[in-house]
């Protein structure tokens, strides 16, 4: 999508943020609060996303959790499936296939996610926002309390909404926490108390602080300065990516308009209503820009206008370069083929691991710098460790099998014979074979996990035995 400075506009606005002052300071962004279609479409979007996330710790399939991403214990569970170090490779390929897909995504329709699903822009914008708006007003008289002296009725507001967005800091901070230890051990450290949880309260404390200092006072500065997604704009959009977009063609060139007065100027009345609107504070007339989040805000301000003045609706809309330059409709190009392409595969390649992904892994190797031994003058040993690693939440009655030879299985120290959930089990074995069946250096031997009569894993090894020429 080109940034090209548009027929009216002007490109002092590459020159500088509007989040930061000539002199260098932070200049505080006070939008206006935001109202239309699109506005309610997204709050209704928010509560179903916030619902979700704030009951997503209390869900549970046969009693575990729902979604559980503890990085300390490096314990995963997505969808009430248990994924453990051991599957760190499909955690790779799926955190891939989603990138893949937000670039696919972005490449068609833009900043849709920033828009309406970031965490960062629901609870700013359809949270905390909201509550500021219902306790200290709309952007005007926000600029009014912040300028005027502390006063009684200032420090009342002041303390109502700070009280509030800590609580509510408080929760997320709750939240994410849940998402991490598990609910039922965020219950302990509320129960038994922080002397008896202290890592997770210092964890908590910390989150609070953060989450409370992006609201309050980082804000918008998270998407501009912290988020690499606007800066990827350059290389993902194209003329054809449906974004939010002025209408140019329509709009230019800009002119106020008078009672009774022929209209010499095209729709857009420059009333700045989009800009007022706008919680990063730019000018969406400029084209597509990095500090854009596709909030939907300035569409819904513009239609209110265009209304009220009499003209057609969608002079900004979700549109891309090429239906308002060439009035050309949305094609599908050989970018988008290409990632599609891509995406299909990984994903495919993700299901078909899945899929095959057993719930019990098995690991069986030589014992490194161990030969063979002769056992009883007429049988060969060979020395082996095994790892077995339980990814249920259940116990499994385990047994070792060599299945294409015939030998035996003697294990050094007891032979396993439940594998507990959750558990990793390790030892060492012996595998003895005659010496009669033994016909070449390296014998391939499969050694079989077994668990009420089903193979869990087979795993292919070699037998070392004498050289018999």
């Amino acid at each position: 999508m080109s940034t090209q400075a548009i027929p009216g506009g002007t490109e002092d606005f590459r020159d500088h943020i509007s989040t930061i002052s000539e002199d260098g300071d932070r200049a505080w962004i006070y939008p206006k609060k935001p109202k239309g279609k699109h506005y309610n479409k997204r709050t209704i979007v928010s509560i179903v996303l916030l619902a979700l996330l704030f009951g997503g710790p209390f869900m549970k399939i046969a009693g575990h959790p729902l979604m559980l991403f503890n990085v300390l214990q490096r314990k995963f569970i997505v969808f009430g499936v248990p994924f453990w170090p051991q599957d760190f490779f499909l955690f790779v390929l799926a955190m891939l296939t989603f990138f893949v897909f937000i670039i696919l995504f972005t490449a068609i329709f833009g900043r849709v996610w920033c828009g309406w699903a970031c965490p960062q822009t629901i609870f700013m914008e359809l949270v905390f926002r909201k509550i500021e708006y219902a306790i200290e007003g709309d952007s005007t008289q926000q600029k009014v309390l912040n300028k005027a002296p502390w006063t009684t009725d200032k420090i009342k507001k002041k303390f109502f909404k700070h009280g509030i967005f800590f609580i509510l800091a408080f929760l997320i901070a709750n939240t994410f926490l849940a998402y991490i230890i598990g609910i039922d051990d965020l219950k302990l450290l509320v129960t038994e108390g922080p002397a008896s949880h202290m890592g997770g309260f210092i964890a908590l404390v910390v989150f609070t602080g953060a989450f409370y200092g992006v609201y309050a006072r980082f804000r918008e500065q998270a998407c501009l300065v912290v988020c690499p997604y606007g800066r990827l704009q350059g290389v993902l959009l194209d003329r054809n990516s449906v974004v939010i977009a002025f209408d140019y063609v329509r709009g230019e060139p800009r002119g106020k308009m008078h009672k009774n007065e022929e209209r010499k100027f095209g729709d857009c009345i420059d009333c700045h209503a989009c800009v007022h609107v706008c919680p990063t504070g730019i000018d969406i007339r400029n084209g597509t820009q990095l500090e854009c989040v596709n909030c939907t805000a300035c569409i819904d301000a513009c239609d209110d206008v265009m209304d009220k003045v009499g003209l057609n609706k969608g002079l900004i809309r979700y549109a891309s370069e090429n239906s308002i330059a060439q009035k050309e409709k949305f094609k599908i190009t050989t970018r988008v083929i290409g990632y599609s392409a891509v995406l299909l595969i990984l994903l495919t390649t993700l299901i078909t691991l899945l899929a095959l992904r057993t719930d019990v892994e098995s690991t069986i190797l030589r014992t490194p710098g161990q030969m063979f031994q002769k056992v009883d003058g007429d049988k060969i040993s060979n020395l082996y460790n095994i790892q077995l690693v339980n990814k249920t939440f259940h116990d499994l009655p385990i047994e070792v099998k060599l299945n294409n030879i015939k030998g035996e299985l003697k294990f050094v120290g007891p032979e396993p014979s439940l594998l507990k959930q959750d558990a990793v089990l390790e030892g060492v074995f012996f595998v003895v074979l005659p010496k009669s069946d033994i016909v070449k250096i390296k014998t391939p031997i499969t050694i079989s996990i077994v668990s009420n009569g089903q193979i869990l894993d087979e795993i292919k090894t070699n037998f070392l035995g004498p050289n018999i020429n």
